[in-house]
Formats: structure tokens, sequence, C-alpha cells
């Protein structure tokens, strides 16, 4: 089978999509990264990217009704496609194979920043 390579950032969205218990739409996305991965980055990358993994297959969109609190504009919200979560196994599958073949001596112990 032909594994399935997705760039970091294409990874954390889809990451984010796949473990968001609400509906997940541009900004939760934006904010859900910015918070977990401590990074500032802009809103339009994350929906160049979502636009992207969606076109590619990995997500699927449909539009929200509007409301008032928007102006009467409608949220655009994301789900995972089955080829998405497939893709997210496989990469989680490889990362592990690369984690246990790193011999136990070139390893340092884990820091913590705490």
């Amino acid at each position: 089978m032909k594994r399935t390579f997705l760039g970091e950032f294409e990874e954390i969205v889809l990451l984010v999509v796949a473990a968001s218990t609400e509906e997940a739409y541009g900004v939760t996305i934006w904010e859900s990264i910015q918070q977990t991965t401590g990074r500032s980055i802009t809103l339009s990358a994350v929906h160049a990217t979502l636009y992207r993994l969606e076109e590619k297959g990995f997500l699927t969109s449909e539009m929200g009704g509007a409301t008032a609190e928007r102006g009467g504009r409608r949220k655009r919200f994301f789900k995972i496609t089955n080829f998405g979560n497939r893709a997210l196994h496989e990469i989680q599958d490889l990362r592990a194979e690369l984690w246990k073949a790193i011999p136990h001596d070139r390893m340092q112990p884990k820091l913590s920043f705490s």
C-alpha cells in the first residue's frame, strides 16, 4: 500500500479536526492549534490548509446556517473522512516504527520544562 505523506502543519490541522468534540470550523481550529502548539499562526494559513486537505480527500466540509452574531454569514464546518482517518493511522504507525528503531543508548532522557 502506498503511504500517505503530509506536511507537519497539514498533520496538525488534520489531528485537530479529528480531535474536535464540537463542530470544527476555521476559528476554533486556529485557536486550538495556537493553544496546543504555542505557535502564532494566521487564520488564513489554517483556511488554506483546510481547503488543501479537503481537495486531497482528507476532509469534507459543509456550510452551517447563517447567524446574526456573524452578520448573517455562514460557517464552514470540517469533518475528517475515512481516507483522512486512515492517513493519520498510517502516520502514527510510521512514527512509532521510527521511534522504536532508535537505540536506547542514543536517546537522552526526556527533559522537563516545569
